[in-house]
């Protein structure tokens, strides 16, 4: 579950949050993703249509990798309203092999069909980098519960390799906070009326589309 945060609201946020959370395994990284679409972005046009199934195909990285370096090949997907993901690493290098021989190198033989289904069946190619810089916690009293912060939402549609760097243009220029909430379980009592009393509900947000909707508004003002 999204909320989309303004800087007041997030610091007043993680002044209560603090006490309750503890840094996770993986606290700070820079995510860095390549979302792959359509020649025509179907798959960012039938997300804006909020349909009950929709799907997103990405290459992501934690921070900026080399060419030798495992990055992720993810399929995400959502079915009324829950969201699940698979994925599979694989070297950078061998990725952009793939692109140019067909034969993708990923030893799970069901997420290599399913990827590698997509990629054929639907022409996928790059669209778009998006990177931001993340910090994740989770509940001291759950470990399950994770809480997560994005800062800096940016964005290419140039030089789209995971290896040219993390910058781009910032998405919000007021500096907004995606703050994320990943359970299996019902919030705890005191989160909900933390949240309610400060009237912070939650957004749809897909950072894919939203940047798809900009970049596609402003190519036709042009």
């Amino acid at each position: 579950t999204k909320y989309i945060l303004t800087q007041e609201e997030y610091a007043d946020l993680f002044t209560k949050l603090k006490k309750k959370t503890k840094k996770d395994y993986y606290f700070a990284s820079t995510n860095c993703s390549i979302y792959f679409d359509t020649p025509n972005c179907d798959l960012a046009i039938r997300s804006i249509e909020k349909p009950i199934f929709k799907e997103k195909i990405r290459l992501r990285s934690y921070n900026v990798p080399t060419l030798d370096d495992v990055v992720y090949l993810e399929i995400k997907t959502k079915y009324r309203g829950v969201g699940y993901k698979r994925r599979a690493g694989i070297k950078l290098r061998d990725f952009y092999d793939y692109q140019k021989t067909g034969i993708l190198n990923i030893r799970n033989e069901q997420i290599r069909n399913e990827i590698d289904y997509r990629f054929k069946h639907r022409k996928l190619e790059p669209q778009v980098f998006i990177a931001y810089d993340r910090q994740s916690y989770c509940l001291k009293e759950d470990p399950n519960f994770r809480i997560t912060f994005d800062f800096g939402i940016r964005s290419r549609t140039d030089n789209l390799r995971l290896e040219a760097g993390d910058d781009g243009e910032l998405y919000y220029k007021d500096h907004r906070v995606i703050m994320e909430v990943k359970s299996a379980k019902a919030y705890p009592l005191w989160f909900s009326k933390m949240m309610n009393g400060r009237k912070i509900y939650p957004a749809s947000n897909s950072k894919y589309s939203n940047i798809y909707r900009k970049i596609n508004k402003q190519s036709k003002e042009k």
